[in-house]
């Protein structure tokens, strides 16, 4: 007897858990995650937009935007991002040091408590 309660106990718990479960929203659907700039010339910033859509059926906002290191500047779609709305996130890569580079930019979002990866690359020449 004490095992039938203990048991439905346990389901009466997994029920109350299960039921007020709500997944995330769809995450921003990016039209790419890389970017390969090429060639660039030393001391020309380059720079690309991310474009995105939002494929939720609800409003996604961008909480913050974070770049792998220093020499990468971020700018982003600010505010709310209606279902199907488009958006962009942008990256300029300040190219001060020759040689091939590869940097990250990390996207948060409302929808998804683990970033979104994007990667720029390419080549810096004199």
């Amino acid at each position: 007897m004490k095992k039938n309660i203990v048991a439905l106990a346990g389901l009466f718990v997994a029920f109350i858990a299960l039921s007020s479960f709500r997944p995330a929203a769809e995450s921003l659907s990016f039209k790419a995650m890389t970017y390969d700039f090429g060639k660039i010339a030393k001391g020309a910033p380059a720079s690309h937009n991310f474009d995105f859509t939002n494929p939720s059926s609800e409003s996604i906002t961008i909480t913050k935007v974070t770049a792998s290191c220093g020499c990468t500047v971020t700018d982003y779609t600010k505010g709310s991002i209606g279902e199907g709305s488009e958006g962009f996130v942008k990256a300029t890569y300040n190219a001060a040091k020759t040689g091939a580079f590869s940097k990250t930019v990390s996207v948060y979002h409302s929808g998804s408590e683990a970033p979104i990866v994007l990667t720029i690359k390419g080549e810096v020449v004199e």
